[in-house]
């Protein structure tokens, strides 16, 4: 077995897109991997790709610090226990998750990590998607910031991403008229036939402002997750006292968004529009985790992944996030592929 092991860590911040020299490889000596009290030593399994990553490249205030230059990249992942320091309430082989990087080895603290007991008819891997803070975002994104109610109308842009994907059948399980934004046929067929959205809208067709308003009719909960000219969109669309749910603004992560210019319908419609973190719910993830669990056991609930494998590809795969071209829940394997980019669905 190799003596060392990869760490990808933060180059340059880019200015816009990510670019290959954003990132940069290094080589460490498992020699320095020893834990100290309460901490363990974690193998990574797989890292979690999310669209906050690329917030988390600025230099600026946020909910999380920025990732400082020669910083391993900060991602949330799945790792086994291969050493553990004195009092670690770990023991070797446990399967936790936790805030890793993009890393092969990692020495944590217990504190930021979790033991994981993949419930009946769940996987592992859906701790970094259903079960994990993509579901909870979805979860209480939709219920506790945007208060669904049977009967209502709900709209959800990037409908067929991880988090959007989830949000739309939370809307049917909870009684509303759910009506799904994606950026391809192939994706809008899938949230509709699939996922049992009322209605999936293409934004890239020419006939993408009239058909919203012919579908939608007027709206009472917008669950956004691309900010930019469909969130202008919805804004015009608000029935009285209308909830925007401010997830992401995926389509200004790498440029300027212009100015909102409908926002004053905020007013005539007695709406609210709110942005929310979801680590403000941690206190509340096993309520989530437990009913979630359940509707993924029984079918009820429906999930896709995209893998990228090898750690190696990360810095590329990333990206896709932005253009849209994964297709299910973006993770990379740490382990390397010989074909090609490593990615398969």
């Amino acid at each position: 077995m190799s003596s060392t092991y990869t760490s990808i860590v933060l180059r340059e911040r880019p200015v816009a897109d990510i670019l290959p020299d954003t990132f940069e490889t290094k080589t460490a000596s498992k020699d320095d991997l020893v834990p100290g009290p309460e901490q363990v030593v974690v193998r990574v399994t797989y890292v979690s790709l999310d669209p906050a990553m690329r917030g988390w490249l600025k230099d600026a205030r946020s909910y999380l610090p920025p990732v400082q230059i020669g910083e391993v990249m900060r991602a949330v992942g799945l790792g086994v226990v291969v050493r553990v320091g004195s009092g670690s309430q770990f023991k070797e082989g446990d399967l936790v998750s936790g805030t890793v990087g993009w890393t092969e080895y990692a020495v944590l603290d217990d504190k930021k990590l979790q033991k994981t007991t993949t419930p009946p008819g769940c996987t592992s891997l859906d701790f970094l998607n259903t079960l994990g803070l993509t579901g909870m975002t979805a979860y209480f994104g939709l219920h506790d910031v945007g208060k669904l109610k049977a009967g209502e109308t709900l709209v959800v842009s990037g409908a067929a991403g991880a988090v959007g994907s989830l949000v739309c059948q939370l809307g049917k399980r909870a009684g509303a008229r759910v009506i799904g934004i994606a950026g391809s046929p192939e994706k809008c067929s899938w949230v509709e036939t699939e996922l049992g959205a009322d209605k999936v809208l293409n934004y890239k067709l020419p006939t993408f402002k009239q058909d919203f308003r012919d579908a939608v009719g007027y709206l009472d909960v917008y669950f956004d997750n691309v900010g930019g000219e469909i969130l202008d969109l919805a804004l015009t669309r608000l029935n009285r006292h209308a909830r925007i749910v401010l997830c992401g603004a995926i389509s200004a992560y790498n440029a300027t968004a212009p100015g909102l210019r409908n926002y004053m319908t905020l007013i005539a419609q007695r709406a609210k529009m709110e942005g929310f973190i979801v680590f403000d719910y941690e206190s509340e993830y096993p309520m989530a985790i437990k009913e979630l669990a359940v509707g993924l056991a029984d079918g009820s609930i429906k999930r896709k992944f995209h893998i990228v494998e090898g750690l190696e590809n990360a810095p590329k795969a990333l990206p896709m996030l932005y253009s849209g071209a994964n297709d299910g829940k973006l993770c990379v394997s740490r382990f390397y592929s010989p074909a090609g980019d490593g990615s398969r669905n």
